[in-house]
C-alpha cells in the first residue's frame, strides 16, 4: 500500500507530531515495501510511502506539499508539487483543476494554519481526514489514521451498499473526499467543495466518423500513458469488452491474467482465451477454488481499512497475485468503461421502464393500472405477474427504482437489524444520497443521470476500491486507462443515444471497436469476475464453517438480529444459495473486518438525532 499522510498540529499535541507520523507512514508500505520519505517542520508534517516516480515533494520555510500518483500540471510532471504551490497561491483551491491524471494532493501551510487536500476526478486515489481543536490529520488510507468509535450510520450504509460510500468513514470522526473534491482547512474551519464535475453535453456536434477517430486516438493515448514508465506491465483479462480492448491496445506482446471457476454458469475463461488468441497475448490463467477463498477472507478483511463486501475482490486478488509472481508491477484494469460508455445492463432495463412513462396518462391511469391491480384472481398466470411487476417498478420514481432489488430493502431492515441499532441510524439516508446525486444536474437524459450516479457509487466507492485493495494486497500497482481525463471529457460529450440506443448497450463503443475486437467478445453479455460463493457455501465444508461461524459471532454485536442470522443460514441459503449467499458474504465480511481490526463484540454506540441530521462533515 503506497500513499501519503500528514498533519497540522495547532496545539503541539503529541498524537499529531513527527513520531506518530513516522509510524503511520511506515504502515502504508507494509505490502509493497515502498520507500518512505518524511518532512516535518512544526506545526506540520507530511509522510509519503511511494516509488520516486509516483510522488512529488516540496518544502520551503513554513510550508510543504506533496502530490502522490501519476499526475501532471499543464502537461508536465516536472517539479509538480512546487509548481502546484505557486498555482495555489495565485488561484486558491481551483488550482487543482489544472492537474491531470490520478492523484492525491496535500499542501500544508504552518504559517497560516491552513491545509489543502484534493483527489482526482474519478476518485482513483482517496483522501481521508479528521479534525478537532488540536488540528487536522489526513491520509490516503484510513488505516494510517487513529481508529476511533464506530459510526452506526456507516455500518448501516455498508449493509445497504455493501461498502461505505464517501463522505463517511467507518469511524465517527473520519471523513473522505469524493471524486473531484477538495478540502480547505483554515485554523479549525473546514470548507469542502468541488473543483471539477462531469459536465454533460447531450447534442451531437461531431459526425460519427470524426467522433470515432477522436475516441480511438484518446483511447490509445490513455493506454500508452497508463503503461508508461515500466516494462513490467500486464492486464486483467475477463474476456469482456473493456479488458479485451486494453489487452489489444498494449503496444507490446501483452501479458494478460484471467481467473476461472469450475462451476457451471460462472466460468468466462472461454472468452478470455478468445481475446488472448486474437491479440496474441502472453496469457496466464488460474482456476479459483473454495479453499482459496477461505484462505483469502481473513487476509482481505485485515488489509481493508473499512468493511468492504464486494466478493469480486477475491478473484481480483488472485489475479493480481498471479501477475506479481510473474514479475508484473503494474496491472491495467478496464474499470470505468461500463460507466462511461453505457455498458451496465441496468441502463437497458431502466430504459424499458422509462417507456411506460411515455404512454398517455389516460391509458395508464384509467385503463391499464385499474385492470392490472384490480384483478383479484388469475395472478398465477406468468404473463400477468410479469405485467404487474413491470408496472409496479415503472411507477417508482428514479433513482428509487434502481434499488428495487436492494437486499436490505427486500428483506426489510426491521427484520434484519437489531432494534436499538436501527433506532440509532437514518434508514432513509442511503436513498437520500442517491437522490441528491441523481438530481444534481438538471435537464439530463436518464442514461447520463445514471452514469453520474454510477461514477460515484459503482465506480469510485466500489469497483476502484475493489481493484485497488486486491492490487495493494498483492503488491501490484493498478492503472485505469478508461479513466483518463481525455476519455472522461469524451464521454461527457457523447450523445445519450450513442451510449444506449434503444436497449442496445455501448452502441458507439462497439461500433467504433468492431474492427478491433473479436465478434464473440462484442456479442457476449457482461460478467467479469463474479464468484460462485453461494454454490461453494453449500458444497465446501471449510468455507461454510468460516461463513457460518462468522455470522454466529456477529450475533453478539447487537447489529444484526440473531433470528435473522438463523433464518439466513438454516433456511434461506438452502432455498436459493446464489441470491441469499450475497447477504451471507456481506455479513461475514463485516464480522471478519471487526475481528481483524480488534473491535470488541459490541455494537457501536447509537448516534444522537442531531449528529445524524448534521451529516458526516462540514461542506461549503
Amino acid at each position: 500500500m503506497s500513499g501519503l499522510c500528514g498533519y497540522l498540529n495547532l496545539r503541539r499535541d503529541a498524537e499529531f507530531g513527527a513520531r506518530p507520523l513516522s509510524a503511520r507512514t511506515a504502515s502504508m508500505a507494509r505490502f509493497d515495501g515502498s520507500p518512505v520519505s518524511i518532512v516535518t517542520e512544526e506545526p506540520c508534517g507530511i509522510g509519503v510511502a511511494a516509488a520516486a516516480a509516483a510522488v512529488s515533494l516540496y518544502q520551503e520555510p513554513g510550508l510543504m506539499a506533496a502530490v502522490w500518483g501519476r499526475a501532471s500540471l499543464d502537461g508536465s510532471a516536472d517539479q509538480l508539487a512546487k509548481r502546484l504551490v505557486a498555482k495555489w497561491r495565485a488561484r486558491g483551491a481551483q488550482a487543482c483543476a489544472d492537474l491531470s491524471g490520478h492523484f492525491a494532493v496535500c499542501i500544508v501551510d504552518g504559517s497560516t494554519g491552513s491545509v489543502l487536500l484534493a483527489v482526482d476526478r474519478s476518485g482513483v486515489h482517496t483522501m481521508h481526514y479528521q479534525s478537532d481543536q488540536r488540528g487536522l490529520l489526513f491520509a490516503t488510507s484510513p488505516a494510517a489514521l487513529p481508529a476511533g468509535e464506530l459510526d452506526p450510520q456507516s455500518l448501516f450504509d455498508y449493509l445497504y451498499f455493501h461498502m461505505i460510500p464517501a463522505p463517511r468513514g467507518v469511524y465517527r470522526h473520519q471523513h473522505r473526499l469524493q471524486p473531484g473534491e477538495y478540502l480547505l482547512y483554515r485554523r479549525g474551519r473546514l470548507e469542502r467543495s468541488v473543483y471539477w464535475r462531469m459536465r454533460f453535453r447531450e447534442e451531437r456536434s461531431v459526425p460519427f466518423v470524426a467522433l470515432k477517430s477522436q475516441f480511438l486516438g484518446a483511447l490509445r493515448a490513455s493506454v500508452r500513458q497508463a503503461a508508461s514508465g515500466t516494462d513490467h506491465i500486464g492486464a486483467f483479462l475477463s474476456g469482456g469488452t473493456d479488458s479485451s480492448t486494453l489487452a489489444g491496445l498494449l503496444e507490446r506482446p501483452a501479458r494478460t491474467y484471467s481467473i476461472g471457476f469450475d462451476v457451471d454458469g460462472y466460468d468466462e475463461m472461454a472468452y478470455a482465451r478468445i481475446a488472448a488468441r486474437h491479440f496474441g497475448t502472453d496469457h496466464h490463467e488460474y482456476y479459483l477454488t473454495a479453499g482459496d477463498v477461505a484462505d483469502a477472507i481473513p487476509q482481505i478483511a485485515a488489509a481493508s481499512a473499512q468493511p468492504f463486501g464486494n466478493s469480486s475482490v477475491v478473484p481480483a486478488y488472485f489475479c493480481a497475485q498471479m501477475a506479481r509472481a510473474d514479475g508484473v508491477t503494474r496491472l491495467l484494469g478496464g474499470d470505468g468503461g461500463d460507466e462511461l460508455f453505457g455498458g451496465n445492463e441496468r441502463y437497458a432495463r431502466q430504459a424499458l421502464f422509462a417507456r411506460y412513462e411515455q404512454w398517455p396518462s389516460s391509458v395508464r391511469q384509467l385503463l391499464l393500472e385499474p385492470l392490472l391491480f384490480g384483478l383479484a384472481g388469475g395472478w398465477q398466470a406468468p404473463l400477468l405477474r410479469k405485467a404487474r411487476s413491470y408496472v409496479e417498478q415503472a411507477l417508482l420514481p428514479m433513482p428509487a427504482r434502481l434499488e428495487t432489488y436492494n437486499l436490505l430493502q427486500r428483506y426489510g431492515a426491521a427484520r434484519v437489524l437489531d432494534g436499538e441499532f436501527l433506532a440509532s441510524v437514518d434508514e432513509a439516508a442511503p436513498l437520500g444520497q442517491l437522490h441528491a446525486c441523481y438530481w444534481e444536474a438538471h435537464g439530463l437524459s436518464q442514461i447520463n443521470r445514471m452514469q453520474a450516479l454510477d461514477l460515484r457509487y459503482t465506480l469510485a466507492d466500489n469497483d476502484l476500491r475493489k481493484v485497488s485493495l486486491a492490487c495493494e494486497l498483492a503488491g501490484v500497482e493498478p492503472a485505469f486507462p478508461f479513466l483518463s481525463d481525455a476519455l472522461l471529457t469524451f464521454s461527457a460529450c457523447l450523445p445519450p443515444s450513442d451510449k444506449l440506443n434503444g436497449t442496445r448497450l455501448r452502441y458507439f463503443f462497439k461500433h467504433a471497436l468492431r474492427e478491433h475486437l473479436p465478434r464473440a467478445i462484442l456479442r457476449k453479455k457482461k460478467h467479469g469476475f463474479g464468484m460462485p460463493f453461494g454454490h461453494w457455501l453449500l458444497t465446501d465444508v471449510r468455507l461454510r464453517e468460516l461463513a457460518f461461524d462468522s455470522l454466529a459471532d456477529l450475533k453478539a454485536r447487537r447489529i444484526v438480529r440473531p433470528d435473522f442470522i438463523d433464518r439466513l443460514t438454516q433456511t434461506l441459503v438452502h432455498e436459493h444459495a446464489a441470491y441469499h449467499g450475497t447477504m451471507v458474504w456481506v455479513l461475514m465480511m463485516l464480522e471478519q473486518w471487526l475481528q481483524q481490526h480488534a473491535i470488541p463484540p459490541r455494537a457501536a454506540a447509537p448516534a444522537d438525532a442531531a449528529e445524524i441530521a448534521a451529516g458526516p462533515a462540514p461542506t461549503a
